[in-house]
């Protein structure tokens, strides 16, 4: 697997190397012989004594030992180079460029597989096959161009996909990005996007490595793997931004559930990445653009300062960040007309900053500085700054650099205007600066980055559940719907509060229930899947005889078996469910219940375990958590016993995978308590 050679090898050699740049052979060898290496290279080349001013081996028998290898040659030809390089020549870093593998036949596979075996049994790490390479400050293993600017303290990229790779890193090349590493893992036969998270986070040095991660993504494969180190690496400081392609799903899916019904591997993804911290983005200038944003300081409130000398994108950056929870506050005062005096006649200091299209570096330098140093309200700033191509703005420029080095709070370049100051911006990326092209692009990231939530800490504490009890029930299951007495033990095993009640399937048993429940009741038939759709559901049920009749009613509809019999209770219906789902494990959703959740479908989903701050989190980032606290006089939900309840199900489901899918819709939620009223539960073993 990963190891040094991989990272700093003494030598490499490209098999396959040619003069021919227009071919990634040739072109592999160019960026290597360019690249800061300074160890041997090597070249295999059956025709040529000499290739790009390198003397040529004509057979990988006749090299001396090496380190590295990087293939590109075709796929028949590489389990041989592998076979003698790593048994003979004590290579243990390949990557293999080529295609022809597993992505194309289930020979082409075998071989890869083959491959893979050799390469393991020498201790040995591959990038590959299928990939455009592999980048480091210490040597390009890779066969594209550009070339970024390489910098120990940028950014490390892995991308399941070459080709986006090479997309994503020209995008951030010209926003000033530079970068640490990139990984293109192209199969992943035997190093992916989880082990290449796995290797940063276990070499992970606080005083030299790059704090920002960027992925494309386009399958995770061990979600439990990705989620340890991803968080790992967030709680050491890091920051990281994904794309995960593959988001969509073609044609819907029956489910027997609300909860199947909402869930999907996608809100999986989405629940996985807000679980590491990550912040999720869906193409290649948001990502960008976030990573962007992560090399500059982070962002220690919402208070957004709008420096600008153009209305419009002021305009539209304002509503951006304000749809997305930040705010532009109102500046005023004795310190606001002291910045007035000093700028042209015509602009404005209320929050955007208006310094007009004539504005000078000097006055720019007076608003920063203002908003640094008079204005509390002020976390951080926005400077859009382009040019109308007037004259000359380098001082502007240069002027801004500067700032947003010694700035005690954040500074945002946003530069619309690329081709009236083309020079000045290149200028200002030459000396090491990373702007925004885009005002409401910049503004909907950094909302996202802002509101995407912390990572909790690896000793977080649950609540205690019962999992011997729990086992018990689920060890004696079979496959399917859990009967109510089996929900009962599993609910009471875990803590979660429940409506007293019992089932019944003859007359005299159902009397005797609800006088021991107590009136007012609530009837319901055991057997349909939906019981308010066949008339199974009857409530505020308050004497023997409406027992009796609707007894004897509901008996008669299609597939019922008995009638529970539950206490009617009062409060806002809110909803928890849980579904597997593949190597994920369990969703755990949350939202209003009832009929909302089909109307609204107003859910927030988090991966079991769930820690109470979470929990929380969910439930507060509902669209209808003002129906939650409580509006226009109706009693709020305890949210503390609702939020408990959540964590409840997820340790509910951890203890008891077999779990397939679970409903709590409804629990009834007051300002004292919050109860299961109605449960389905579903084993799949």
């Amino acid at each position: 697997m990963i190891n040094e050679k991989l990272f700093n090898p003494s030598s490499v050699v490209v098999v396959g190397g040619s003069d021919d740049v227009n071919k990634p052979g040739g072109a592999v060898l160019r960026n290597l012989i360019q690249s800061p290496f300074r160890g041997a290279r090597y070249v295999v080349n059956p025709k040529a004594d000499s290739v790009q001013g390198i003397p040529a081996c004509h057979t990988v028998e006749e090299l001396p030992q090496v380190d590295c290898a990087v293939l590109a040659i075709a796929a028949k030809f590489c389990l041989h180079t592998v076979e003698v390089l790593a048994r003979e020549k004590g290579t243990k870093a390949f990557i293999i460029l080529s295609a022809g593998f597993g992505e194309e036949s289930r020979e082409g596979a075998e071989l890869e597989h083959r491959i893979v075996e050799i390469i393991d049994s020498v201790g040995g790490a591959l990038i590959g096959p299928n990939c455009t390479g592999f980048l480091t400050t210490n040597y390009n293993g890779s066969f594209t161009s550009p070339v970024p600017q390489l910098d120990p303290k940028g950014i490390d990229f892995i991308s399941g996909s070459g080709a986006t790779a090479i997309f994503i890193v020209d995008n951030g090349m010209r926003k000033g990005l530079k970068f640490n590493s990139v990984w293109s893992v192209g199969n992943s036969a035997q190093i992916g996007v989880e082990e290449a998270l796995e290797y940063l986070d276990e070499s992970f040095d606080p005083e030299h490595s790059s704090r920002i991660k960027l992925l494309y993504i386009e399958s995770i494969n061990n979600p439990e793997k990705f989620l340890r180190h991803a968080a790992s690496l967030t709680r050491k400081g890091c920051r990281i931004a994904a794309v995960k392609s593959g988001s969509s799903e073609a044609g819907g899916r029956a489910a027997s559930s609300h909860t199947g019904a909402l869930a999907s591997p996608d809100i999986a993804v989405d629940a996985l990445f807000r679980k590491a911290g990550i912040v999720r983005c869906y193409g290649r200038d948001e990502l960008t653009t976030v990573a962007g944003i992560f090399m500059y300081p982070e962002l220690h409130g919402r208070r957004i300062a709008i420096v600008t000398h153009a209305g419009g994108p002021a305009v539209m950056l304002t509503d951006a960040l304000s749809n997305g929870g930040m705010e532009i506050p109102h500046i005023e005062g004795e310190k606001a007309q002291e910045l007035l005096a000093k700028l042209f006649p015509g602009s404005s200091v209320g929050n955007p900053i208006d310094f007009l299209a004539t504005g000078t570096a000097e006055q720019l330098g007076a608003i920063i500085d203002a908003c640094n140093n008079d204005f509390d309200m002020i976390d951080g700033m926005a400077v859009i700054f382009g040019s109308p191509g007037l004259f000359p703005v380098y001082d502007v420029y240069r002027l801004l650099a500067e700032k947003i080095k010694t700035s005690r709070k954040p500074i945002f370049p946003i530069f619309p205007s690329y081709g009236w100051v083309k020079d000045e911006v290149e200028e200002f990326v030459r000396n090491g600066g990373v702007y925004f092209p885009d005002e409401v692009l910049f503004g909907n990231a950094l909302t996202k980055v802002y509101n995407t939530p912390r990572v909790l800490p690896a000793d977080t504490q649950f609540p205690q559940v019962d999992e011997a009890r729990i086992r018990k029930v689920v060890d004696a299951a079979g496959n399917g719907y859990l009967k109510p007495d089996q929900i009962h033990e599993l609910l009471d095993a875990a803590g979660i509060a429940r409506a007293k009640e019992g089932t019944a399937d003859n007359e005299a048993d159902c009397l005797a229930l609800a006088r021991e429940i107590g009136f007012p009741l609530v009837m319901k038939v055991v057997g349909p899947v939906h019981k308010s759709d066949v008339g199974g559901v009857v409530l505020n049920v308050r004497d023997e005889e409406t027992v009796v009749r609707e007894f004897r009613r509901m008996m008669q509809i299609k597939d019922t078996y008995a009638v529970m019999l539950a206490q009617q209770l009062h409060g806002t219906e809110v909803f928890i469910g849980a579904k597997r789902e593949g190597g994920f494990g369990h969703i755990v959703m949350c939202g209003l219940g009832g009929i909302f959740i089909e109307v609204l479908k107003d859910v927030r989903a988090g991966l079991a375990p769930i820690a109470p701050q979470e929990a929380t989190d969910m439930i507060r980032s509902l669209r209808s958590y003002k129906i939650i606290q409580g509006v226009r006089g109706q009693e709020p939900v305890n949210e503390e016993r609702f939020a408990d309840a959540v964590v409840r199900v997820s340790l509910l489901v951890k203890a008891a995978p077999e779990i397939f899918e679970m409903d709590l819709n409804p629990l009834l939620g007051n300002k004292e308590q919050v109860v299961a009223v109605d449960a389905r539960i579903r084993i799949e073993k």
